[in-house]
């Protein structure tokens, strides 16, 4: 077994159209991590994503058509198990995720919990959209797993992949990161916070939250009567 990345983290990077991003994007992750634990995703771009990707040699996937978040964070998770890493730390490549933030996660993780970045959820800085879909999810989330999670629609965040071996995600579109916290307090995976700041200007979002919850909903009815 390839036991060199035991106690290392794969920072894994979904990238969808975020070619004007990543010349900042990636030398600003590569501060805080090696370029060898560093993997980025792209689902299908039909810009230059992927172009950027190969010019600043780095590890990579590449979609030959968009997929949707859920199936590129798998292709990233399948990769940390197989390479026997210890945890992942997922972040989105539009910016609405500090990378200077990332030594906050890799202080907290051992290997066990599930660390959650945080922001602050209020309406003068959230959209009503968002912000309406992830209090809903956050209280579905809240009394099912036992746990207070208060920021469930948050993509900046670590699982242990000992963690995602023990989950079965099905879902590949935005409701994929509650189906993950939602099994995860299910298997009696703590959750843990760290906080961070709370980015909207410049992002665009991919989101429908009415699909998208509708969806999350969908899960929860199976969970309990099926």
């Amino acid at each position: 077994m390839n036991t060199i990345n035991q106690h290392s983290v794969l920072v894994l990077i979904p990238a969808y159209n975020a070619g004007k991003y990543l010349d900042e994007l990636i030398p600003r992750c590569l501060k805080y991590v090696c370029d060898s634990n560093l993997l980025l995703v792209n689902d299908g771009s039909s810009d230059n994503t992927l172009e950027l990707i190969k010019k600043h040699n780095v590890k990579y996937i590449s979609f030959p058509e968009n997929r949707g978040k859920g199936s590129a964070l798998m292709a990233g998770f399948d990769y940390a198990i197989k390479e026997n890493y210890r945890s992942v730390l997922t972040i989105d490549a539009d910016f609405q995720h500090l990378p200077e933030e990332i030594p906050r996660f890799f202080a907290l993780d051992n290997g066990k919990r599930l660390i959650m970045g945080t922001r602050d959820i209020d309406l003068k800085i959230m959209p009503f959209a968002r912000w309406l879909t992830n209090n809903l999810t956050s209280m579905i989330i809240s009394i099912f797993s036992s746990q207070r999670v208060r920021d469930s629609q948050s993509g900046y965040r670590l699982i242990p992949t000992e963690v995602l071996k023990a989950i079965p995600l099905k879902t590949v579109k935005y409701d994929f990161e509650s189906e993950m916290l939602f099994k995860a307090g299910a298997v009696g995976c703590t959750i843990a916070e760290v906080p961070i700041t709370t980015v909207y200007e410049g992002s665009q979002s991919y989101i429908n939250p009415l699909k998208d919850t509708t969806r999350f909903i969908r899960q929860i009815w199976k969970r309990i009567f099926f």
